[in-house]
């Protein structure tokens, strides 16, 4: 069956301003690309676009698909302006949590509040006997109430452990904050396995993909096999969720905890819509918490410089494993001394032919490290949605000095560096057009300011092209997606206007028409 996509603007994304009349399909793959006169007559089926504007489909290079799925049904802090706030939202949660079930609360953001407040381990033990844990936006920090620290076995004489930290008030006191590796002694403690478990998994994903699909997304990047108990906890619920029966294309990061077990397991893939990727590392926290790693302290934390989650000889290690299994690294990089001990294990120990490595996040760089990066095979996951949440706060933890080098995807790309754009929700927005708008305007919407940092803004065609050719590079799939052209998979996001007409803020207004993976239509707007 040949199938005619026509009646639309169609654009190709080879070349800016580059569009076709029309794409005739053949099951998975576009056969051809041109008028509509000349292929019309090739086709068994005519498939009208009505006036809507066509695009290679949109991949979320870096995100978390069951996390998403879980700030889908979890109690949502993101909205919270205050630590009081944040409490009143706890304690009606509070109220329709059975006594058996963890309280979970996602993404509360103290820099919202007006006084930076965090509230304390006392008064969430006010409001519940039983454990709470709420995450914060960044997933780097967590803050929990006293069961949920006694489940984890933190004590007032516990240590941090190395990558972590425990949060303690001014007289040395737990305070229910955990910084990046501590908080792994709360979370291992959360009940994760037998087919319950597995069911939820499934309920969660099947949230995010469709989620992700009403979007445009016709596939994402995601990292979500160490922490839901045993590796196979979610790659079954992947499994269960995508392939035949269902089209959309995941490429599964694989955590260093878990990596060499799944290795060893020769664990099976059902490509093309679950595909193994690369090996994922942790090599710094994020800004937020200040726990990102810089090669000069924060300027409003001088006694901080943030902290890594591996040592220098710890993260060649990993790097060196991935090697030996042939495989490429993907390493989430805040801060500019992260970044350089990661260039340091990657430059010693190249990535294998055919492979690229991945730098996820990179928001504080330096002159030199952009040069070292652009001599390697390498792609940049950015994050653009950061800059409208991180600003204006994050001036303050930087400093003015090392602004020219923070978020810096203008100066990525004209170094010739790839990068692909991706959200890493749950963090940020998992909508692609809130990215886009994020690396265009640089600025929340409807803001009245030109943008923070305007010199490293980027056009609206480079950050579709990093949605689209972005994305595939960064699995070294350039050459069969990210395109409309012959020989290139069949996946298209179609909206109900050009994403290039009109100001940036109408371009938010978009809604998704039709969502098509390979060839097959898996979303359509009633």
């Amino acid at each position: 069956m040949k199938q005619l996509w026509y009646g639309g603007t169609i654009y190709t994304m080879v070349k800016e301003n580059e569009t076709v009349e029309a794409v005739l399909v053949e099951e998975d793959t576009i056969l051809a690309v041109g008028a509509f006169s000349e292929l019309s007559g090739k086709a068994d089926e005519l498939i009208d676009l009505q006036g809507a504007a066509m695009y290679p489909g949109f991949v979320d290079s870096h995100l978390h698909m069951i996390f998403q799925g879980q700030k889908l049904i979890r109690l949502d802090l993101t909205k919270a302006s205050s630590a009081e706030e944040m409490l009143e939202m706890v304690k009606e949660a509070a109220k329709t949590t059975p006594a058996d079930k963890w309280l979970f609360g996602e993404g509360w953001n103290e820099n919202n509040f007006a006084d930076k407040r965090i509230p304390t381990m006392e008064e969430l033990d006010a409001i519940r006997k039983e454990p709470i844990l709420l995450t914060r936006v960044c997933h780097h920090v967590v803050l929990g109430n006293s069961a949920t620290l006694a489940a984890g076995g933190i004590t007032d004489i516990s240590e941090s452990p190395a990558g972590g930290e425990i949060g303690r008030d001014a007289s040395g006191k737990l305070n229910g904050l955990l910084y990046d590796r501590a908080s792994e002694f709360v979370t291992n403690a959360i009940p994760r396995e037998g087919e319950a478990y597995i069911d939820s998994l499934v309920d969660e994903l099947n949230l995010a993909v469709d989620n992700m699909l009403s979007l445009g997304i016709t596939g994402g990047h995601t990292e979500d096999m160490s922490y839901f108990g045993a590796f196979m906890n979610p790659l079954t619920a992947f499994r269960r969720v995508i392939g035949e029966k269902r089209h959309f294309r995941v490429n599964l990061l694989r955590h260093n905890a878990v990596f060499e077990e799944m290795m060893k397991a020769d664990v099976q893939f059902d490509e093309p819509f679950i595909e193994p990727g690369a090996m994922k590392i942790f090599a710094d926290g994020a800004l937020g918490g200040s726990t990102a790693a810089l090669s000069q302290p924060y300027a409003d934390q001088p006694e901080q410089n943030g902290l890594f989650i591996q040592t220098d000889e710890q993260l060649e290690g990993l790097v060196k494993l991935a090697r030996k299994y042939g495989e490429a690294v993907a390493v989430h990089i805040i801060g500019d001394a992260g970044a350089e001990q990661v260039l340091n294990a990657i430059e010693k120990y190249p990535v294998p032919e055919g492979k690229r490595d991945r730098l996820i996040h990179g928001c504080v760089l330096r002159e030199d490290l952009v040069e070292r990066m652009a001599q390697l095979p390498i792609v940049v996951d950015v994050q653009p949605a950061f800059v409208p949440s991180d600003f204006p706060w994050v001036i303050d933890r930087l400093g003015e000095e090392r602004l020219e080098f923070a978020y810096p995807w203008k100066t990525l790309l004209d170094r010739g560096i790839m990068c692909a754009a991706g959200t890493d929700a749950p963090v940020e927005d998992i909508n692609p057009l809130s990215s886009i708008y994020g690396a265009v305007e640089r600025k929340k919407p409807y803001a009245e300011h030109d943008g923070y940092i305007p010199e490293q803004k980027i056009s609206r065609f480079e950050a579709i092209r990093m949605y689209t050719v972005g994305s595939a590079q960064a699995i070294n799939k350039e050459h069969e997606r990210g395109l409309i052209k012959p020989g290139y998979a069949a996946d298209f996001s179609v909206f109900d206007r050009d994403l290039f007409a009109g100001t940036s803020e109408d371009m938010l207004e978009a809604q998704t028409v039709k969502t098509v993976v390979a060839g097959q239509i898996v979303f359509e707007r009633a």
